[in-house]
């Protein structure tokens, strides 16, 4: 359930950029590169499922992606109001996988 919370979290993410006015290069590319390190946690995650027949916590890797996206909330929630809030849910989703 927490991987169909994290994609659907990502596509408001994603819906959230496309509406935004302008966004710097420097925050372009650190969401380019957690979107892609969120999309590898997923696969690993359908892989380690399909072996276990489980959906299992990620452990580690998904807290420390849950730390750099709140990092980026907290960084650029005053310059880019609209993706704070995504980007915090993220983070809870990403935290909670982790545990």
């Amino acid at each position: 359930m927490d991987t169909e919370q994290l994609k659907a979290s990502l596509k408001k993410l994603h819906a959230n950029l496309e509406d935004a006015d302008t966004l710097d290069g420097e925050l372009k590319e650190l969401l380019q590169v957690l979107d892609s390190d969120i999309q590898s946690l997923l696969g690993k995650g359908q892989s380690t499922a399909e072996r276990n027949g489980t959906d299992q916590p990620l452990g580690a890797e998904a807290v420390s992606l849950a730390a750099r996206t709140q990092s980026l909330s907290a960084r650029f929630a005053a310059e880019h109001p609209r993706l704070d809030p995504v980007l915090r849910e993220l983070g809870a989703i990403l935290e909670k996988m982790g545990i």
